[in-house]
């Protein structure tokens, strides 16, 4: 039930610091934010993943075990009870908020950060993360978010900060920002967000594409023929992200434009000849459409259509291709060990839906020194 008005907070249950730090992943994708805490403190257990997803579902369980629920936030807290934890991480859908493509105000996904709320509520935890786009900052439903840690609102016992975080600033090899809501019982000190530790000396592509770790010619266009089954579903997979070396068919047209787009550069490159009518009509607009990544700086954001160069910069810095499933997965920060289930689709949403590991990391050290601060 929400917090009365003029009675004090309720304290929140403390638990023995000796024993793990327990997570509840909410919108829990592939595990981004659980593969970084997991490399942040091994004290961090995730007892708890929820993903309607279930091609996503699936890679989650295959990389950390068994303790994913296959479906939507709303029907998980109708079927089981919420866990008592110390941290909740989520980050609810935002579709409705970004840039990309038409904002929709009335889109259903804006409202399920209120699922996350009412979760938060009943796991009573030291500590919650929510992440969502810059624009979430500027919504309606973000105002009703902080309405909710007010006296009388359902998160009453709560406060928290909310920053805007690029996830190179904590070493991903990615330029991507992000809404980082951290939250903190109010028995708790105050908790802003992780220091930065790469300000001026981000991570380059070149560092991530290494050669001794991506070989840069590409030959396979389709994923290993192997299947297996998630909850009465066949699916491709699993395959380890070194797997996922795969590019696709291009036409010789397609194969001829990149060859005239040199080292960092874009469609205004491109011969004449060679531009469609509808580049042609347009000289102006985004420069990254159809550019290469520079070896030399972070990548752009590695979105949910990276493996399209029309899309935006996703040209391979020197191959005539655009960036393979194996090397969005590195610049997102995941190993070549991670499982993934699904198409070479579905497996690419879940690769540019993550949460940068390296900026998951990050927000786990922080939240695991004032965890052991707050015994």
């Amino acid at each position: 039930m929400s917090a009365s008005m003029g009675q004090p907070a309720t304290p929140r249950r403390r638990r023995p610091t000796s024993r793990a730090f327990r997570v509840l992943d909410l919108f829990a994708g592939a595990g981004g934010l659980t593969q970084g805490f997991r490399e942040a403190d091994s004290r961090f257990k995730s007892v708890r993943a929820v993903e309607m997803d279930v091609a996503a579902a699936a890679s989650y369980a295959h990389t950390f075990g068994d303790v994913v629920y296959p479906g939507s936030i709303e029907n998980w807290l109708r079927d089981e009870d919420v866990p008592s934890v110390d941290v909740v991480v989520g980050g609810p859908p935002c579709q409705g908020f970004s840039t990309l493509g038409k904002r929709d105000a009335e889109d259903v996904r804006n409202t399920l950060w209120q699922e996350y709320v009412e979760t938060v509520r009943l796991a009573r935890p030291s500590y919650f993360v929510l992440e969502n786009v810059p624009q979430f900052l500027k919504s309606p439903q973000f105002e009703l978010f902080r309405a909710a840690t007010r006296r009388g609102g359902q998160l009453a016992d709560y406060d928290f900060t909310a920053t805007v975080l690029n996830a190179a600033d904590y070493g991903a090899p990615q330029a991507r920002k992000r809404v980082i809501a951290i939250g903190r019982h109010r028995d708790l000190p105050p908790i802003g967000p992780p220091p930065p530790t790469h300000v001026g000396q981000h991570v380059t592509v070149r560092e991530t594409l290494k050669e001794d770790l991506v070989q840069k010619h590409v030959v396979h266009v389709d994923l290993p023929d192997v299947h297996t089954d998630f909850h009465g579903v066949e699916f491709p997979g699993a395959f380890k992200s070194a797997e996922l070396h795969v590019t696709r068919y291009y036409t010789e047209r397609s194969l001829a434009r990149f060859a005239t787009i040199p080292p960092g550069g874009n469609r205004f490159d491109i011969r004449e000849d060679l531009l469609s009518a509808c580049w042609r009509k347009h000289q102006t607009g985004s420069a990254d459409v159809m550019g290469r990544l520079h070896w030399d700086k972070p990548s752009v954001t590695i979105r949910t259509e990276f493996f399209k160069p029309e899309k935006g910069r996703y040209l391979h810095p020197t191959e005539h291709r655009a960036i393979t499933h194996y090397e969005a997965a590195l610049l997102q920060g995941f190993s070549p060990e991670h499982q993934w289930v699904g198409s070479k689709i579905s497996i690419a949403r879940q690769i540019g839906n993550a949460v940068p590991v390296p900026l998951g990391r990050a927000i786990a050290k922080h939240l695991a020194k004032a965890l052991e601060a707050s015994k």
